[in-house]
C-alpha cells in the first residue's frame, strides 16, 4: 500500500467511528449503550419501548460492532481497488453475513464525499454536485438584463434533475446576439452541475466550424458524434452535451443525435433520458432584438416581456425556411427542443455591470467614470436609439486592460 493512502485510510477509519457511535459509547458488552445502561438499570417491562423492542434495538446496535470489519473493508474496495477480491473473498466467508441497510447508505455517503477530493471511481459519476442554490445565485448575480433567461433555466434544469425517471433528455436552445451571455450561462451550468465544469469527463462541448468544417466529410462526422455521444452516456448517468454556433451545424448531424433526445423507447436505445443538451445560436437575435425594441419605444420595461410571447416569435423565425440546420432538420417539427431560451439585447447600464464584474474578478479597484469609459466603448444600436450594445459584454474584460497601471 502507498504511504500517500495512509493518511486517506486513517481519516476513513475515524469516519467509520461514526457508525459504531464512537468508542467512548461501547460498553463492557461490546454494545453502544454502555454506561447509559449501566447508569438507568435495564428497561422496566411496563417502560414506554416495551422489553421486546429493547431487546430487538439492542441486537440490532450490538451487531454494529461486529461488522466494523466488514463496513471498512466495502469501503476500501469502493475507493481503492487492489486486494479487494482477497476481502470480498475474505468477507463472503462470514456466515450469512449482508451489510444492513442504513449501513449501505452510510457507506455511499462516505464514499461518495471522499471522492469528492479525487477521481477514484470509473466514471465522472461521484464528481456530479448539481448544485442548483449556487446557480441560480450565480444567474442572479452575475448574468445581467436576462430575467427571462435566469426564470426558464433554472426551473428546466431543476425540474429536470429532480424527476425520479424523466422520459427524454432535456433539451435547451439558446438564442441571441453575440455577447448576451450564452456561452457565460452554458460554463456556468457545467461548472455547477459537475465539480470539473468543463473539464468534467460527462461534459462534451462541439463548435460546428471547429469539429465538423467539411460537407464533404459529414458521414464520417455523423459517426465520430453519434460515437462520442453514446460512449459518455455510457460513462456517465447524468450528461451534458453543448453545441456551440447551432445554426451552423448541418443538418443531417442534427438528425443524427435526434434519438438521443427523443422519448426512451428502451428497444435497443442507448438509455439517454438522463442527458442535457444545449444549443447555442445566433439565429432568432433579430426578432428578440425587435422585440425588446419594441417594449422600449411603448414605454414598457423589458421585464414586462413574457416567455410566451417572445418564444412564439422565436419559433416562427426557426421554422422559416433558411439555410440553418434548426429549419431542416426534424427537432422542430417533432417537438424535441423542449425550451427556446431568449437571451435579450444589452443596454448601456448592464454593459456598466459586466465591467464592474471583470475589475472585481482581476481584484482591481474601479470607479463610476471608469466604468462609463468602458461602456462609452462599445458601439450601440440601432442607429438613432442607440440602445442596444452591439456585441454585448464581448470584449469587455479586454477593455479594461487600459486601467491597468
Amino acid at each position: 500500500m502507498g504511504q500517500g493512502r495512509l493518511p486517506a485510510r486513517r481519516g476513513l477509519a475515524c469516519c467509520l467511528l461514526l457508525l459504531r457511535g464512537g468508542s467512548g459509547g461501547l460498553g463492557s458488552r461490546g454494545t453502544p449503550w454502555g454506561p447509559w445502561e449501566e447508569e438507568q438499570g435495564p428497561v422496566a417491562e411496563g417502560g414506554p419501548w416495551g422489553r421486546a423492542r429493547y431487546e430487538a434495538v439492542k441486537k440490532h446496535l450490538g451487531a454494529v460492532g461486529a461488522l466494523s470489519k466488514q463496513y471498512w473493508q466495502y469501503l476500501a474496495c469502493k475507493v481503492w481497488q487492489e486486494g479487494c477480491k482477497e476481502e470480498e473473498e475474505e468477507s463472503s466467508r462470514g456466515p450469512g453475513w449482508s451489510l444492513p441497510v442504513v449501513g449501505q447508505d452510510y457507506l455511499e455517503i462516505l464514499s461518495a464525499w471522499y471522492c469528492s477530493f479525487g477521481k477514484c471511481c470509473k466514471t465522472g459519476d461521484c464528481r456530479i454536485v448539481n448544485n442548483i442554490t449556487g446557480l441560480e445565485a450565480d444567474l442572479n448575480g452575475q448574468l445581467h438584463g436576462q430575467h427571462l433567461a435566469k426564470e426558464v433555466i433554472v426551473r428546466a434544469v431543476q425540474g429536470f434533475l429532480q424527476s425520479p425517471q424523466p422520459q427524454k433528455a432535456l433539451v435547451l436552445s439558446f438564442h441571441g446576439w453575440s455577447g448576451t451571455g450564452k456561452n457565460f450561462v452554458a460554463r456556468m451550468l457545467a461548472s455547477h452541475l459537475y465539480r470539473d465544469g468543463l473539464k468534467s469527463e460527462c461534459v462534451r462541448v462541439f463548435i460546428s466550424l471547429f469539429h465538423f468544417p467539411h460537407h464533404k466529410y459529414m458521414d464520417s462526422y455523423k459517426a465520430q458524434l453519434k460515437k462520442q455521444i453514446s460512449e459518455t452516456v455510457q460513462l456517465c448517468k447524468q450528461s451534458l452535451f453543448i453545441f456551440d454556433e447551432a445554426e451552423k451545424l448541418h443538418f443531417s448531424l442534427l438528425d443524427a443525435i435526434k434519438p438521443f433526445m427523443a422519448r426512451y423507447d428502451n428497444k435497443g436505445q442507448v438509455d439517454s433520458q438522463r442527458s442535457i443538451f444545449l444549443f447555442l445560436s445566433n439565429l432568432g437575435g433579430n426578432t428578440i432584438n425587435e422585440v425588446t425594441l419594441d417594449f422600449w419605444r411603448a414605454g414598457q420595461a423589458r421585464e414586462e416581456i413574457s416567455m410566451e410571447f417572445l418564444e412564439q416569435q422565436l419559433r416562427l423565425e426557426l421554422l422559416e425556411p433558411a439555410e440553418n440546420g434548426y429549419a431542416r432538420s426534424h427537432l422542430l417539427e417533432e417537438n424535441l427542443i423542449d425550451f427556446f431560451v431568449p437571451f435579450l439585447p444589452l443596454e448601456y447600464h448592464h454593459v456598466k455591470l459586466c465591467a464592474r464584474d471583470a475589475f472585481l474578478a482581476r481584484g482591481l479597484p474601479y470607479t463610476e467614470a471608469a466604468l462609463d469609459e468602458v461602456a462609452g466603448m462599445m458601439v450601440f444600436v440601432p442607429k438613432e436609439e442607440k440602445l442596444f450594445s452591439a456585441q454585448g459584454c464581448k470584449s469587455v474584460s479586454q477593455r479594461i486592460n487600459y486601467f491597468l497601471p
